[in-house]
């Protein structure tokens, strides 16, 4: 069998490996694996191929984790993950502030809310942010473009 089919069928491996996985990762590695397919195609010898691979899979990977899908996230607070907290994202209504804090009606009980910037307290249509305790963090409404 030719140097570069053994290159192509691991590289076919490792794409159907990835397709069960998930890993964005897998699929770099196949692509390195790609390129010691194109070095043997090429008529470069064993250890070239083995750097051809190795280099592109290595290129394939930094960039993966320099990129949005490779970045970690930070875990939300429990109280500000609308998985957890189903009223994160809902609207209220905030007609005055008071030292900071202002008495707003929401599912049919009055709550104690906080700006998400302190420094900036607003008036009017809110969004909850998150909940902490029995306070509602509220933060300006993010218009879609």
């Amino acid at each position: 069998m030719a140097e570069f089919v053994l290159w192509f069928v691991l590289a076919a491996l490792l794409v159907v490996a990835e397709l069960m996985t998930g890993s964005f990762y897998l699929l770099m590695v196949a692509l390195g694996f790609c390129a010691g397919g194109v070095a043997a195609l090429a008529g470069l010898g064993l250890p070239g191929q083995c750097v051809a691979a190795a280099g592109v899979g290595w290129l394939g990977i930094v960039a993966l984790r320099r990129s949005r899908w490779g970045r970690r996230r930070r875990p939300l607070e429990t109280g500000a993950n609308p998985d957890v907290v189903l009223d994160v994202g809902q609207s209220v209504d905030v007609w005055a502030w008071q030292d900071g804090v202002a008495r707003v009606r929401y599912r049919g009980s009055d709550w104690d809310a906080v700006p998400e910037a302190p420094e900036h307290p607003v008036t009017g249509s809110l969004v909850i942010k998150a909940i902490r305790g029995s306070t509602l963090v509220l933060g300006p409404q993010h218009r879609v473009k």
